[in-house]
């Protein structure tokens, strides 16, 4: 009985949080004047759980679907003389209260939580109502068609490629490709929202730092892309080189965690690389400080250069898988030379791995510093061949600082 209880208290609080959010979007209307208000909806929601608890008791749905198609009805006549008398072609009021009864049953039935998630959901959707529509009418052709290309490369493609290796070097997995495909879009993506909503600086910077958290290959890629639509490349170029930083540091906290010792070979020129990335980028952000990206605002992505992009990617795993199998562990700095102009992770992880057990610490350093020396290369090309020259040279004298700062910084230490 007790269980009951519950489940019919949830059924009447589905109901009343519904019809507060209902009574609140008519509250200028006079009382009643309304088909429903917080007390239909409420009871509504408890009709459904008392029907659903009716049904189990004498196991038969029938009356669950009697009552469910009797309280449609209902509201269907009702809400019908009110739509005539207020010339309104809205049913929102309706499949509301036909949700309502529903999540009450489905709350009596055993998927309470389920239910109480659902209804929030609903009413969040409810009362966003008039952020939705102005959200919708200020909607372009270009975004509306990015958005739908970005979800079926994420719902429909990705679950369908293999997910193995499928070159004899072990090396080419499509579904990684296209996944990276997918995060370079989502980056594009949410940056291009981001820019609308915040605004060019605030917008860049958020993008940059969230997308670097992943891949800042990718987030580079993205830029320059929006820098060849039109946008400011010394603003992009800065965010480049904040997403860059990002990496250098990930890079750091990776090796922390997997080898601790590593950071007292490594620290000190990758913290000074990233001083030189951090520096030069928010100089050339501030520089820009001016600079007003939304009317100048491209596509979100394009998926031309995400595909030549991800074959290039291909060829380089491939290039790298090759010389591992053909020299062997031997070629471990060129192997990181190489994958490094990718990803600067695998060869990061393989190094600090590595370290103390079959390569020194001094090596497996000197690893890690070669890949982000050359995701740093491979970060500035992709920016030449998808970007504008004014950006490329804007990322490149950033990249050149870093370098510059973490080879001094490295060269110190040796002489010490």
């Amino acid at each position: 009985m007790d269980h009951l209880i519950f489940h019919l208290a949830v059924s009447l609080a589905i109901g009343l949080l519904v019809g507060v959010e209902r009574g609140w979007q008519e509250r200028k209307e006079a009382e009643g004047s309304r088909t429903a208000g917080i007390r239909t909806y409420a009871l509504t929601g408890l009709l459904g759980g008392v029907c659903a608890a009716l049904s189990q008791a004498l196991n038969s749905a029938a009356v669950l679907i009697a009552a469910g198609l009797a309280t449609s009805v209902l509201f269907a006549v009702f809400k019908y003389r009110e739509m005539v008398r207020d010339n309104d072609y809205s049913i929102t009021g309706l499949v509301a209260a036909m949700l309502v009864f529903a999540l009450g049953a489905l709350a009596v039935a055993g998927e309470t939580s389920v239910a109480a998630a659902a209804s929030i959901a609903a009413t969040s959707l409810l009362a966003t109502r008039q952020m939705l529509h102005q959200a919708v009418r200020r909607l372009t052709w270009p975004e509306l068609r990015s958005a739908l290309m970005l979800l079926g490369m994420t719902v429909i493609v990705l679950p369908l490629l293999p997910d193995r290796a499928i070159d004899p070097f072990n090396s080419i997995n499509p579904r990684q490709l296209w996944l990276f495909m997918v995060l370079t879009a989502s980056i594009s993506f949410a940056g291009y929202v981001a820019v609308k909503v915040a605004g060019p600086e605030k917008g860049i910077l958020i993008s940059a730092i969230g997308g670097a958290m992943v891949s800042s290959t990718a987030v580079a890629l993205a830029f320059a892309r929006r820098a060849a639509g039109g946008e400011a490349p010394s603003l992009l170029a800065g965010g480049a080189a904040v997403a860059a930083m990002v990496s250098v540091l990930r890079v750091c906290v990776i090796c922390a965690v997997v080898a601790p010792s590593l950071l007292l070979h490594l620290g000190l020129p990758a913290l000074a690389a990233a001083a030189g990335f951090g520096i030069t980028g928010a100089l050339m952000m501030r520089r820009s400080s001016g600079a007003r990206g939304e009317s100048s605002l491209g596509n979100p992505f394009d998926l031309g250069p995400l595909a030549a992009f991800a074959a290039m990617f291909g060829a380089i795993s491939a290039l790298s898988g090759f010389l591992l199998k053909a020299v062997g562990p031997g070629s471990l700095f060129l192997v990181s030379a190489v994958a490094g102009l990718v990803d600067v992770d695998v060869p990061s992880l393989n190094a600090a791995r590595l370290a103390g057990s079959g390569l020194s610490f001094e090596g497996a350093a000197l690893c890690i510093l070669v890949a982000l020396g050359m995701n740093g290369v491979g970060r500035v090309v992709l920016a030449a061949a998808a970007g504008t020259r004014a950006f490329t040279l804007r990322f490149l004298c950033a990249t050149l600082i870093a370098m510059a700062a973490g080879g001094a910084a490295l060269l110190a230490m040796q002489a010490l």
